[in-house]
């Protein structure tokens, strides 16, 4: 609800069209391309990039009920497929991890998301999208279902996105988010321009109940909330062939962060004591990426060289004063934080074919590193804030991390391949402020796992993987909640968790009526991050042992055609989680802290046969557990359920337009904790909070079209 935002840099926007310029100026399963038919643009002189015998292939046919505008329009029609950013915490570039690749290689930019450069191909210029098993592609990382979007540069063309909308209560109106690219080729250079705006606006209001032990009220508050962000962005990638299998890409984007929520409350106590509180949080800041690589021969393989730049800073402030209405002062704090975070990755990878595989030994060296600056305030009698020292929350971290990986795959039958990766990864993390530390570390990766295909609509996979995650260079220092009256320590003896995971995959075709996609996996943590107590009376993010989670998901689109019901379909998503860990207050097991337990997201869409409508609708629910710090437990959480409806016409003068009502079924903001006056269990209640506040109903309108 409440994400970072970002205004652009007009001097660096203008440097890049500036180039634009000069570039310009100087099926149940889609049916193949039938025999004989004539060629179009997008399938000339692509003999050489023939699909692989074992690929599900959607041809462009396949997708003319939906009218796409982009790649991403259309793999978002695949039957059982969904979308994986490969947003699980992955240390630097590391292997593939993301199940959408384009001309079979991976996407090599971390601030796009997949959906992101999806979203810049055009729909015309999809050759057709290859749905594979990973194991069966020469890169490292990838298993279970992958989508190769095969696709060329047909020429200059152009796509905008706008998106708006408004809700009933509490916000102001949503006008200024989409996105404008322009994509195109001048000889041997291809280049892509995108400036994006990501936003939203957001409200909430209602009552909250404090009260004691006993359940006698403390106080009755009234709450409204709203806020906005923005992350305006300018993008741009520039792709080059040198020939003789030599290409080079360079990727762009700088952007900056606009964020902010105000939260007035009014509570008044059973005595009559009125108090009114104004609470906000500011946030903004720019962030750059510079990336890019080169792949060409070299002996016997290829060898690929990748390079990236990331920088972000982010200007937080937070103010709290309360109002009193019998003549006593108002009481208030303030903190500010600047948090400068940085990364910087080298990395190689060299292919070679040997023994009727493909091997791959690549090596990675990523320096990263977080400088913070905190400042917190008291508002004093006589007005104004006066600071208090808080050097706990000043300081830096930087990591040196140097990891190398060997990798093995083959298709030992034509229904049978393996894959199998081993390395390691060197790590140095030192800390700088008052509580300075240097420490290093050594840990094993890699991964092995098999898939099987008993039959043409039928898939297995199975993957064992050791994984070493990644750490919030912020959980090392201090900083404080002053709004919710909270305190994180800080902890210079922390370490990134490791894990074991086994994967199971199972993709069936259900013929005419759809596909489904079943998995199942199974997780054994090491070094698990959570909450801990501290020895001087605080706690803080840290290491607490072992945790385990079984997750299952079932993934699966229905069509009604078989029904007679022509056009329509549904998706279904469903996740259900067990997973336990040792709370290190209480000496209980319990579900990690606050990760959701649960999850159903069904979707429909008719497009009705013959015309350019289509209508549809959505409904979303979770559950999450209980969060556990030293001195509360509560929840945070929005529902029970979410629910939309939308219609869209596919030609309003050319365009696609969009309207959806949601939050139809009045799903509510609502929050739940219980404090206590030292640690838990064994401390007594100080008071339980149960706030209840109405989001409403959300209006949203897009139109889309390309130039």
């Amino acid at each position: 609800m409440t994400p970072a935002a970002r205004p652009p840099s007009m001097r660096l926007a203008s440097c890049l069209l500036f180039s634009a310029s000069a570039c310009l100026c100087a099926p149940a399963l889609a049916q193949e391309q039938p025999a004989g038919a004539a060629e179009t643009p997008a399938t000339m002189g692509l003999s050489a990039a023939a699909p692989r015998a074992d690929a599900r292939i959607f041809e462009p046919t396949y997708f003319e009920q939906f009218a796409p505008r982009s790649a991403l329009d259309m793999v978002s029609q695949i039957p059982g497929f969904s979308i994986d950013d490969g947003n699980d915490g992955q240390r630097g570039l590391g292997e593939a991890n993301q199940n959408v690749i384009v001309n079979g290689e991976r996407f090599s930019s971390k601030s796009d998301s997949v959906r992101d450069q999806l979203r810049r191909i055009p729909a015309g210029d999809v050759v057709r999208i290859e749905i594979l098993d990973g194991n069966a592609l020469d890169i490292p990382g990838l298993s279970g279902q992958v989508a190769n979007i095969v696709y060329v540069n047909t020429g200059t063309s152009g796509q905008f996105r706008w998106r708006g909308g408004f809700r009933a209560h509490n916000t102001e109106a949503q006008l200024y988010g989409g996105e404008i690219s322009l994509t195109g080729s001048r000889g041997d250079l291809d280049y892509t321009l995108a400036l994006s705006n990501d936003n939203n606006r957001f409200g909430a209001d209602g009552p909250s109940l404090i009260t004691d032990a006993s359940g006698a009220v403390i106080e009755e508050q009234f709450s409204k909330v709203s806020g906005k962000f923005d992350n305006p962005k300018l993008s741009a990638i520039f792709a080059y062939d040198f020939g003789a299998d030599t290409v080079a890409n360079l990727n762009l984007s700088y952007g900056e962060d606009y964020f902010s929520r105000k939260e007035p409350e009014i509570g008044v106590s059973p005595d009559g004591l009125v108090r009114e509180r104004d609470a906000s949080r500011e946030e903004d800041g720019p962030e750059y990426e510079i990336g890019a690589d080169i792949q060409f021969p070299f002996g016997p393989g290829t060898l690929k060289l990748i390079g990236l730049e990331r920088f972000e800073r982010d200007n937080f402030s937070s103010t709290v004063i309360d109002r009193f209405n019998d003549g006593r002062g108002d009481a208030g704090s303030r903190f500010t934080q600047v948090n400068e975070a940085g990364e910087r990755i080298g990395r190689l990878e060299y292919g070679w074919k040997m023994w009727g595989g493909d091997w791959q030994i690549s090596g990675e060296a990523a320096f990263n590193r977080l400088n913070r600056t905190s400042r917190l305030f008291e508002l004093a009698p006589a007005g104004g804030f006066t600071e208090i020292a808080f050097p706990a929350g000043n300081g830096g971290v930087t990591e040196d991390r140097y990891e190398a990986i060997l990798s093995f795959s083959r298709q030992i039958t034509p229904k049978l391949s393996l894959q199998a990766t081993g390395g390691a990864e060197y790590s140095k993390i030192e800390q700088t402020g008052v509580a300075a530390n240097s420490r290093s570390f050594q840990r094993p990766k890699g991964s092995f796992s098999l898939a099987w295909k008993p039959e043409d609509d039928l898939d297995i996979s199975v993957e064992l993987r050791r994984r070493v995650g990644q750490l919030s260079f912020g959980d090392f220092l201090a900083s404080v909640s002053i709004n919710d009256d909270n305190a994180n320590g800080g902890n210079n003896e922390l370490q990134p968790d490791q894990s074991w995971n086994v994967a199971l995959q199972v993709n069936k075709g259900l013929g005419e009526w759809g596909s489904a996609t079943f998995e199942l996996e199974q997780v054994w943590y090491e070094d698990f991050i959570d909450f801990f107590p501290l020895p001087d009376g605080g706690e803080a993010r840290g290491n607490i042992g072992s945790a385990e989670r079984t997750q299952i998901e079932l993934n699966t689109t229905l069509k009604m055609d078989p029904l007679g019901w022509d056009g329509a379909r549904f998706e279904v998503r469903g996740i259900r989680r067990w997973d336990n860990v040792n709370d290190p207050f209480v000496g209980r097991r319990r579900p990690f802290s606050g990760r959701f337990t649960d999850l159903l997201d069904v979707n429909f869409r008719h497009d009705i046969l013959g015309t350019d409508w289509a209508w549809g609708g959505g409904l979303f629910t979770d559950n999450r557990a209980n969060y556990s710090r030293r001195f509360e437990t509560g929840r945070d959480y929005e529902g029970p359920t979410f629910a939309n409806l939308f219609v869209e016409h596919k030609d309003v003068f050319g365009l696609t337009v969009n309207a959806s009502y949601g939050n139809i079924l009045g799903a509510r903001n609502k929050f739940e904790r219980v404090v206590f006056d030292g640690p838990r269990p064994n401390a007594n209640i100080v008071f339980a909070e149960k706030l209840d506040r109405r989001i409403g109903p959300i209006f949203r309108f897009s139109v889309s079209g390309n130039f």
